[in-house]
């Protein structure tokens, strides 16, 4: 039979989990604003500490792996490549995706080497008409059509397998030192023109249309056309 003392004892260990999960609880919450126009968007924490896709477990990628890739990459997605080697001397969409693997592989290294992957940034826009910050993230297997006119922000994340056409903005819409650019999800089809802005996510298999303007999320699978984007069914004329 219990006692009063021994009542005590048993209750002590709970009521200290309950506060642990309300503790818990505030601090899961406390990093995340009140829903604005019925849409919950991050605090404007520093963008190291704001990823917004799950972190995957580093590997490294032989340098020739990424190159075979990149060229067979553009084999499979432009009808017109007729050879490895004439897409690897003419395309300047994959000059420019290699030039950024160059240039990021210096910005993450160390702060003293940002200043050399602006300028192999700045060079490879100079020679492609391709503008990648050198701070951005992109996945494997990343293609480029034609490729003039892209912009692609600091804090963009973009999956793999993604095609992008040329005069495509991934661009911000605040100043600061926070995610402020588009996530875009694995195997997107942005088509040509289309404008992609501020801190918004692109889910899985998702395309937008050609000259679309998104400001909003996107769902895995959706096709998105207009000015604004608006949710359509079916495909898209890239």
């Amino acid at each position: 039979m219990s006692t009063p003392a021994h009542q005590a004892v048993e209750q002590a260990p709970r009521q200290g989990r309950g506060a642990e999960t309300r503790a818990g609880s505030r601090s899961t919450t406390s990093s995340v604003r009140a829903p604005v126009g019925g849409r919950t968007t991050p605090s404007r924490l520093p963008f190291d500490r704001l990823r917004t896709r799950p972190s995957k477990p580093a590997t490294h990628v032989p340098l020739l792996t990424r190159i075979q890739e990149d060229l067979s990459t553009a084999m499979a997605q432009d009808p017109a490549a007729t050879s490895r080697a004439l897409v690897a001397v003419s395309y300047p969409g994959v000059h420019a995706v290699w030039a950024y693997r160059v240039a990021h592989a210096l910005w993450v290294r160390s702060p003293a080497w940002r200043g050399p992957a602006r300028l192999i940034s700045q060079c490879a826009r100079f020679f492609t008409g391709v503008e990648i910050h050198p701070g951005a993230t992109i996945g494997r297997r990343f293609f480029i059509d034609h490729g003039m006119g892209v912009v692609i922000g600091e804090t963009a994340e973009i999956g793999d397998d993604v095609l992008m056409y040329h005069q495509v903005t991934l661009g911000g819409r605040s100043r600061g030192r926070f995610k402020r650019h588009p996530t875009v999800g694995n195997r997107v089809l942005l088509g040509a023109g289309a404008k992609l802005i501020g801190p918004i996510t692109i889910g899985d298999d998702a395309k937008i249309g050609a000259n679309a303007l998104v400001v909003d999320d996107v769902p895995a699978g959706a096709v998105v056309v207009g000015i604004p984007g608006k949710k359509h069914i079916g495909d898209v004329v890239a």
